[in-house]
């Protein structure tokens, strides 16, 4: 990058320039990320400190509120910043940073979601064989190749969009620093990095979608085939937890990314983003203790516990 082109840091535009709202924003976004913290951190404790809770499902689940966190925590701290102080101002470096955790976490979650709907089939159509299926070894490699797939993933966006020259302006029209809203302010040759990130999210997308459509496809036939209806309902409440957080993930996705062009526009993007990337990591904790029988009773002992101490 030359010297005239060169660009040391970037104006983030953020959701909104109307004053009146920069606090009631602020207040909103704060208590967000308060339950998101306290969601996805104690789900964390609750699977560490519960034995019961030992177990392959609630072992990725734990990883998923891990990297809910991560990404949550890579774009809604520096968002409340600019409610609070009016400081939209992200250095180059600071904007390369944000986006490759960002991408990273984001794409580590899209496996995960695919390793846990392996996991639901592998327990409800061959509960005989699960315990030698998901071994403790398995499952650490597929939440490690998960990590090192996502990150991998997310470096080589990352070089690809911060090689370009951005000359034309600093100003990003987002909150945060996005694919999207950075490739507009190019004004190098961005077919080649266009191709790579359609191919790399796509192939990432795509592999996950048929992982989750084959396993529940497999599982919901092995539900239909049960004889007992206690049976059924009790493999229904398995699964139901995931296939709400893959519907609502995949959703907000296919929303974003697969829009016809005609309508496509930064104000839809700015809107879908804050559910993408600030609600979904507050709701997936919400939904896994809520809609989880021994998630809560986890709770109930170590609550007990507590006041006996």
């Amino acid at each position: 990058m030359g010297n005239d082109t060169e660009v040391t840091e970037f104006i983030l535009v953020g959701l909104t320039s109307q004053p009146t709202l920069q606090i009631p924003l602020f207040l909103i976004f704060f208590l967000i990320y308060t339950v998101t913290l306290v969601g996805n951190l104690g789900m964390i404790e609750l699977i560490l400190l519960d034995s019961r809770l030992h177990t392959p499902m609630y072992f990725f689940l734990s990883n998923l509120s891990l990297v809910d966190f991560g990404y949550s925590s890579a774009i809604t701290p520096k968002v409340m910043a600019q409610f609070l102080t009016g400081d939209k101002i992200i250095s180059y470096n600071g904007c390369a940073t944000q986006f490759f955790f960002f991408a990273g976490f984001i794409t580590v979650e899209n496996f995960l979601l695919a390793v846990m709907a392996y996991d639901r089939h592998a327990a409800v159509c061959k509960p005989l064989h699960y315990t030698t299926t998901m071994t403790t070894g398995v499952c650490a490699c597929l939440v490690l190749c998960s990590y090192l797939t996502g990150f991998l993933n997310a470096s080589i966006h990352t070089a690809n969009i911060f090689s370009l020259s951005f000359c034309r302006s600093n100003v990003v029209d987002h909150f945060f620093c996005d694919a999207p809203p950075l490739l507009t302010l190019s004004c190098s040759d961005k077919s080649i990095v266009e191709m790579v990130m359609v191919l790399g999210v796509g192939i990432c997308i795509l592999f996950s979608v048929l992982v989750i459509l084959i396993s529940y496809l497999f599982l919901f036939l092995t539900i239909l085939g049960m004889s007992s209806r206690e049976g059924r309902q009790k493999a229904f409440s398995t699964c139901a937890s995931h296939f709400t957080a893959v519907s609502i993930f995949y959703g907000t996705s296919i929303f974003m990314y697969l829009q016809p062009s005609s309508s496509h526009s930064m104000a839809t993007d700015k809107m879908a983003s804050v559910f993408y990337a600030i609600f979904i990591p507050m709701l997936n904790p919400l939904i896994y203790s809520l809609r989880n029988k021994e998630v809560k009773n986890a709770f109930i002992r170590l609550w007990k516990k507590q006041q006996f101490l």
